[in-house]
């Protein structure tokens, strides 16, 4: 894979821009790859460099990527004035749950239409599914569409307003639990130590809610890049991007173990 600069726009040439259509709500989709489908929800404030960067991986690893424009400027480099006007007009959307615990975020309805769509156009067993920061539940509420067998939770940081709260609503999380028991499926988490947006309570709430099917790890903050994008220097403010914005890409680096752990989870759930 050609090495790009983090610090530029990134015009992600390489992925096709679909405008896929749900239940009459259009949104653009970047799709790029061969094999089963593995839907990359961006973080907080957008498809940044190195949420690409993360779904560039995915595809060498030999999956299709379905790359979902939720909110921002696609492929920009977070910066602070963008960013943070970015994220209020995220929390104040209908589509998402930014404040509140035990609700689900409407938004997860399309995801999971996608999800179901991204099978049929790509075949396999089922569909992969990671979210990072405001949308890091969203991977796991998509376990509600049957095709989804690989979900992974990167930083999960909705609500914003409670730390041990979680962005599901009873009713929903109740129907996860049973379907990872009935199918045996396990879920990803990971989080750095003194994350400020994902606290220690959260993955408690998850492990309460979902017992050994909820596979958490926690990442010593000593293993977060100290020279992120100016919005996370800036903003976010502490280590939270595990597997882009706060990645070492370097050999023997906790991060990039985090990279190779998800991609062999999708390896051995959707190669079959």
């Amino acid at each position: 894979m050609p090495t790009r600069q983090m610090t530029e726009d990134d015009p992600l040439e390489d992925f096709e821009a679909r405008t896929v259509t749900v239940d009459g709500v259009a949104k653009v989709v970047h799709v790029s790859g061969r094999g089963p489908a593995v839907i990359v929800l961006p973080e907080m404030p957008g498809i940044s460099p190195q949420v690409a960067r993360f779904a560039r991986w995915v595809r060498a690893a030999g999956f299709t990527v379905y790359l979902p424009s939720l909110f921002g400027r696609d492929g920009a480099v977070p910066q602070v004035e963008e960013g943070t006007a970015v994220m209020e007009r995220a929390c104040v959307s209908a589509e998402f749950r930014a404040f509140g615990a035990n609700r689900t975020s409407p938004v997860t309805q399309w995801l999971r239409a996608l999800a179901r769509r991204a099978h049929e156009e790509c075949g396999g067993p089922g569909v992969g599914a990671i979210g990072m920061c405001f949308t890091g539940n969203f991977a796991l509420t998509m376990v509600l569409e049957k095709s989804v067998l690989a979900p992974v939770v990167c930083q999960p940081s909705l609500p914003l307003d409670d730390p041990a709260g979680l962005e599901i609503a009873p009713d929903d999380l109740r129907a996860v639990a049973d379907r990872l028991d009935r199918d045996d499926l396990t879920v990803l988490a990971y989080r750095f130590a003194g994350d400020k947006w994902c606290r220690a309570q959260r993955f408690a709430a998850y492990t309460e809610a979902l017992g050994d099917r909820f596979v958490g790890r926690v990442l010593p903050d000593s293993a977060a890049n100290p020279t992120p994008a100016p919005f996370f220097a800036e903003v976010v403010a502490s280590p939270h991007s595990v597997v882009t914005a706060h990645l070492v890409d370097g050999a023997g680096e906790p991060t990039l173990a985090a990279r190779d752990e998800i991609l062999a989870f999708f390896t051995e759930r959707l190669a079959r």
